[in-house]
């Protein structure tokens, strides 16, 4: 029997935003920019489903959220948090899973290069994350950059590990589900 590959593809993108959107709002709140998984989920889904169909799903996750569901951190939504402090993080999910997805697609075989797509995807979301907090808290890039980043880096780079090494597995074990 011949499976329905747009059926598939809807259904297995549903899922990983359903995921982005239960993973999101838990977070632990540390200031004015809280520690959030919705990057680990954003890496998974580009493993799950690659870049195009991983960005769609990270897309209707920052939708579901601006029409206001509460799947951003803190189980907040609505179009105010994109004009709030964490705004630019949001938008930088975009972006991230873009550079990170190219990387995983092309180079699904070298990790260390899956590896540095996700360092380089997280470093333009920090970058986004960091320019708006700045302007909408009116502190300086350093304050931003405290409040911001550097707190975050280590965390980000365990989830980026964990991703770096269940990611290939799970992609391999849907392919062999095909």
């Amino acid at each position: 029997m011949k499976k329905n590959t747009k059926v598939l593809n809807l259904a297995t993108i549903g899922i990983m935003t359903a995921i982005i959107c239960v993973l999101g709002p838990l977070s632990i709140p540390i200031g004015l920019v809280p520690i959030s998984l919705t990057n680990l989920a954003i890496f998974f889904a580009l493993y799950a489903l690659g870049m195009k169909k991983g960005t769609i799903s990270c897309l209707l996750y920052i939708l579901i959220g601006f029409v206001g569901m509460p799947v951003f951190s803190g189980f907040t939504g609505g179009a105010a948090k994109f004009f709030g402090p964490t705004g630019g993080y949001i938008i930088g999910y975009i972006c991230m899973a873009l550079i990170a997805g190219l990387f995983i697609d092309k180079f699904i075989k070298k990790w260390y290069m899956s590896l540095l797509g996700m360092i380089l995807g997280t470093v333009v979301l920090y970058t986004f994350g960091t320019a708006w907090l700045a302007y909408q808290a009116e502190l300086t890039v350093s304050a931003a950059l405290m409040a911001g980043v550097i707190p975050f880096i280590p965390g980000d780079l365990l989830k980026i590990a964990i991703v770096t090494i269940l990611g290939p597995k799970i992609r391999k074990a849907l392919i062999k589900s095909d």
